[in-house]
């Protein structure tokens, strides 16, 4: 089969092409900014990309068009798609239709820690020699690529996804997550997000039930018995088993951030512990999710905890980028208010000395339209000094920060923000970006401002 797909630059979709081609489908695409590193990745699996979304791509004559998201009405390649009446499907449908089916399909839901427990369980799974295939919406250190069709085991039956809330397409507007129709589900937490989608946190909830009725009655349902939200989903309707964990009298996990010790309990006992190196109660939360996924597939709790020693987290998770002078420049994906807070206490409490410098790009849609801007001094108050980047807002983010006073500081141009930052770091501290994006290469322009 020959697949084009529009938007083939994504993550989602440059991961679902680089299944295809690892299935062994011919596949083209095209994106409005073909760039590394995702345009290296997918060439170097014999992808041909264009640039662009020209109209003249229906005379490649492929056997389906595969559309992402990103696109909309309006687009002049699906407009002539449209028009002619060509076959086209979406990304989660088509994956759903060409690599999921007939496997055992392991999906990791939720606002916060999707990518982070999916590299965990993916890598237990791999580490028990079950040698899953994964999509993920992040870079596992671990595999060092976001998808891979399966392991050493061409006949492993085990599929890990990140699934997302987000919608599907164009012309589907059900979250990615329904067509993945999992038998193994972590439910990590919920809250309101993707406010350019979701009127507000019931109709994401409802989201989450659309995908707990795809759940077979002998699959297993991973949820956050923290989140009050989970629990009005699971009792709208709930055919499947259900193992709770983040309960007192349940599943959950200590630590301590200092020495990296872990300790598996249920209640009050013990169960396993073992050593890693990541920090922050909401890792811990995630390990939990992840071993318990885990076990349902067969991996032993003891052993998904010894894998957990050797898991290396993922890129541009608390990153650390690079120190010059004695400041370093850390990089974590954080962009959500509770994701940014919770981030911030995980390296305060990993870093006992030294000041952090949070560093903030408010880039994700929610995040543009200024739905969370009343959130933000609560979840940057571990922060000893605030740089806010403001290019492209349509909110005062110094007027959304002024309750943090002289702590905070707001730049619309990059350059100024750099200076700013630069100015104030001093040995011993350590500067947090949060940012969705790229950030305009901001973790190597501040490595070399220090150096220079």
């Amino acid at each position: 089969m020959h697949i084009h797909i529009l938007g083939i630059c994504g993550t989602f979709m440059g991961g679902v092409a680089q299944l295809a081609r690892a299935a062994g489908h011919r596949v083209t695409g095209c994106d409005a900014g073909v760039y590394p590193p995702m345009s290296t990745q997918l060439e170097a699996s014999g992808i041909e990309l264009i640039e662009g979304y020209g109209a003249a791509q229906v005379d490649l004559q492929p056997d389906c068009f595969v559309i992402g998201n990103a696109i909309s009405r309006g687009n002049p390649l699906l407009e002539e798609i449209l028009d002619r009446g060509l076959p086209y499907v979406s990304g989660p449908q088509w994956l759903a239709d060409h690599v999921l089916r007939g496997r055992w399909v392991l999906a990791v839901a939720g606002t916060h820690g999707k990518t982070t427990t999916a590299s965990m369980l993916a890598w237990i799974l791999e580490d028990a020699g079950l040698s899953p295939g994964f999509l993920i919406g992040g870079v596992p250190r671990n595999f060092g690529v976001s998808a891979r069709l399966h392991g050493a085991l061409a006949d492993s039956p085990f599929f890990v996804i990140e699934a997302d809330e987000y919608d599907t397409a164009f012309c589907d507007k059900r979250s990615k997550f329904v067509h993945y129709r999992p038998r193994t589900a972590v439910l990590n937490n919920l809250e309101f997000d993707h406010a350019d989608i979701f009127g507000d946190l019931d109709a994401i909830e409802t989201q989450f039930h659309h995908l707990v009725r795809t759940l077979p009655r002998q699959g297993l349902i991973v949820a956050n018995g923290g989140e009050a939200s989970l629990g009005r989903v699971l009792a709208r309707g709930c055919w499947t088993p259900v193992e709770r964990f983040n309960v007192a009298d349940g599943w959950r996990m200590t630590g301590d951030d200092a020495t990296g010790a872990l300790h598996l309990m249920r209640g009050d006992e013990p169960v396993a512990t073992t050593q890693w190196s990541l920090s922050g109660e909401h890792n811990r939360a995630n390990a939990v999710a992840a071993l318990l996924a885990a076990r349902h597939v067969g991996v032993p709790l003891e052993q998904g905890m010894a894998a957990l020693s050797r898991f290396e987290n993922v890129k541009r998770r608390m990153e650390l980028r690079g120190t010059e002078r004695g400041v370093s420049v850390y990089d974590d994906f954080a962009h959500h208010p509770t994701a940014i807070a919770t981030t911030l206490a995980g390296l305060r409490r990993k870093q006992a000395t030294g000041r952090i410098l949070a560093v903030l790009e408010p880039r994700s849609n929610t995040m543009k339209l200024g739905v969370m801007k009343a959130l933000l001094p609560d979840s940057l108050v571990e922060a000893d000094r605030v740089f806010c980047y403001a290019a492209n807002l349509g909110w005062d983010a110094a007027e959304a920060l002024a309750p943090m006073g002289e702590k905070a500081s707001v730049a619309d141009e990059l350059d100024a923000l750099i200076a700013g930052i630069v100015r104030e770091a001093r040995a011993g501290d350590h500067i947090l970006v949060m940012s969705n994006g790229g950030f305009g290469g901001i973790h190597g322009k501040l490595l070399d401002a220090l150096r220079r």
